[in-house]
C-alpha cells in the first residue's frame, strides 16, 4: 500500500509534537522532491505575506499518515516551522495542497 493509498487523519496542528517521525524520506523520485520543496517554499511566502493556510500531508514512523491545515512559517533545509515552534520534517512530507 503506497502512501497515498492509506486512510488519512485530519488532525490539529498542537497534536504534530506528540507524533514520531522517521528519516526515512516519504517521497523518492527526484523530480517530486524538487516540486515538493517549491511548494513549501511558495506556500512560506503566501503564509509569510498574507497568512494563508495550506494542508500539509506527512507520515509518521510507525506508518500513519495525517493532514493538517495551517501556515508555513519558514522553510529551513530539513524542516518547516509552523506557528508556536512547530516542526515537521520535510523528507516526512508527500503533498502540499
Amino acid at each position: 500500500m503506497t502512501t497515498l493509498e492509506k486512510e488519512i487523519v485530519t488532525i490539529q496542528k498542537e497534536k504534530v509534537p506528540s507524533l514520531l517521525f522517521s528519516q526515512r524520506e516519504v517521497v523518492t523520485d527526484p523530480e517530486s522532491k524538487k516540486i515538493r520543496l517549491l511548494e513549501l517554499q511558495k506556500s512560506q511566502i503566501l503564509g509569510n505575506i498574507s497568512h494563508a493556510k495550506v494542508w500539509i500531508y506527512f507520515e509518521t514512523a510507525d506508518g500513519g499518515t495525517y493532514r493538517i491545515n495551517t501556515t508555513i512559517w519558514a522553510v529551513g533545509e530539513k524542516f518547516i516551522s509552523l506557528k508556536g515552534g512547530i516542526t515537521i520534517p520535510i523528507s516526512s512530507i508527500f503533498n502540499i495542497d
